[in-house]
């Protein structure tokens, strides 16, 4: 039975595990890793600690196996930039996240002077603000990438540096051009960014090197951004199939192989154009539309509010009645991202009565998140023009049946819950596979694929009225705070 290793670095925590070939979790390991934030719309992290956290989690869970693994698979927050001195391996400061939004100006600046979409949760401007603003870098042999990049540097000692095509794609960094054929000169010349400090740009799986850092060096043979492993994981492989991951934020993925889009800009309906995965040197390209406040929604009501003890007692206050009373919950804490785009929108709480209770504001709350992704499948349809037949969903939300049933009832589509929380894993764990031979081609997942269970919609529930009241809603949200709402990337 082949194994393997998978190297998960999240957003605030990072995960290694031992996966086998029937794509079940051996062993796990987790460390907390959360960034920091030193000034709202800052968001920096410990490139070092990473790297120290990674090691030490991915020599923990192999000391829990009994034989070697067979590969290594590294999957990771996208666009997230780190750059580091090539002689001694040191970050030469704090990593920006991809939340961070300090270069909202140079957007701006961008498009005026370039007619560039760029957006400051791309890679470019990131990279370009780090080497503007971090003093002594004058005369010294850098690197930079994602952290991808950053992690295979680590397991490699120094020996390989690269980045997938996942994770230095047109739309997550704004360097490439959109084929994934070569870089975008025009833009590293304005960014004042050399070519000689990027990473190599390789395929989702293939062997790039060993991880010498590790118990028998074994080969490092995936790399692949967070959102595109959870897409695989979930066995969305084929064109029209789709899933959601619902962590903080919520992600909607779905795989179209129409060939390469024109441009790496936004469709009509706010999805944008993204490539899944890379085998051959051919690109096989997705869309992805963006929720910018999921779990986040659920973290207020127990943080701030403390209607809930726990995330996990959502389920169980909403259970305590059988509708919302006509409350209405928009997610928009921190704006609306597909389809509106919406930076200004905020969070709104609608139809509140003298009989309304803790429970009905709770059920309202997991039902916004459900309307918020049903926004999501109604884009990536609009701009495919492909009917779903089933949804999949990972991440934490994918566990609260009440939310999992509105999201079936108000999508009116099957939802299949996936076997394990973080796809993410089973994904990157599948291409390291692929990448040493044990599957021969990425549609062979579809026979690994085996949801935990499946939501069908309530036949009950007339889900037009309940789209046509969330749709007014959505106005109430909108354009609240104008100047952010001007705002277009």
């Amino acid at each position: 039975m082949a194994q393997f290793l998978v190297i998960d670095v999240g957003t605030s925590g990072l995960r290694a595990a031992v996966v086998d070939d029937t794509l079940s979790i051996v062993a796990f390991e987790y460390r907390v890793c959360p960034p920091s934030s030193p000034s709202p719309g800052l968001v920096e992290f410990d490139a070092a600690d990473i790297a120290r956290l990674s090691l030490d989690a991915a020599q923990t869970v192999l000391a829990r196996v009994d034989t070697p693994v067979d590969a290594v698979g590294i999957t990771n927050q996208r666009a997230s930039v780190v750059v580091w001195d090539r002689a001694t391996g040191k970050p030469v400061g704090p990593g920006l996240g991809w939340q961070d939004l300090r270069t909202v100006m140079e957007c701006i600046m961008a498009k005026a002077e370039h007619g560039w979409a760029m957006a400051p949760n791309q890679s470019a401007t990131k990279l370009q603000w780090i080497l503007a603003n971090t003093p002594d870098l004058a005369g010294r042999d850098l690197c930079a990438g994602t952290l991808d990049s950053w992690i295979a540097w680590t397991l490699t000692e120094g020996v390989v540096h690269v980045a997938d095509q996942t994770n230095f794609s047109a739309t997550t960094t704004g360097l490439r051009s959109i084929d994934g054929t070569g870089w975008r000169h025009d833009i590293l010349e304005a960014f004042s960014i050399p070519e000689a400090l990027l990473p190599e740009v390789v395929d989702s799986a293939g062997v790039v090197g060993r991880a010498t850092a590790l118990p028998g060096s074994p080969p490092i043979a995936a790399l692949v951004g967070d959102q595109q492993a959870s897409l695989i994981g979930q066995g969305c492989v084929r064109p029209g199939q789709a899933k959601i991951t619902l962590g903080t934020g919520g992600m909607l993925d779905m795989c179209t192989d129409g060939g390469t889009p024109e441009k790496a800009n936004r469709h009509v309906h706010g999805t944008y154009p993204l490539p899944v995965w890379s085998l051959g040197g051919i690109l096989t390209w997705g869309i992805e539309g963006i929720m910018l406040s999921a779990g986040t929604n659920i973290e207020w009501l127990r943080d701030d509010m403390g209607l809930i003890d726990t995330a996990e007692a959502s389920h169980d206050v909403a259970s305590q009645c059988t509708d919302s009373g006509g409350v209405m919950y928009v997610p928009a804490l921190l704006g609306l991202g597909t389809p509106r785009w919406d930076y200004g929108a905020r969070g709104t709480l609608l139809g509140l009565t003298r009989g309304t209770e803790r429970s009905h504001v709770v059920r309202a709350v997991l039902e916004g998140i459900a309307h918020r992704s049903a926004d999501l499948v109604d884009a990536a349809v609009a701009d495919t023009d492909v009917e779903l037949a089933a949804l999949r969903i990972d991440g934490g939300m994918s566990r609260n049946p009440t939310f999992v049933q509105a999201l079936a009832n108000v999508t009116g589509l099957p939802v299949e819950v996936a076997p394990v929380v973080e796809a993410t894993t089973l994904g990157a764990a599948f291409l390291a596979g692929v990448g040493v031979g044990v599957w021969s081609d990425v549609g062979d997942i579809d026979a690994l694929w085996s949801p935990a269970h499946t939501a069908t919609p309530d036949t009950s529930v007339d889900r037009d009225a309940l789209r046509l009241t969330w749709a007014n809603a959505l106005t109430r949200a909108a354009g609240w705070i104008p100047d952010l709402s001007a705002l277009d990337f």
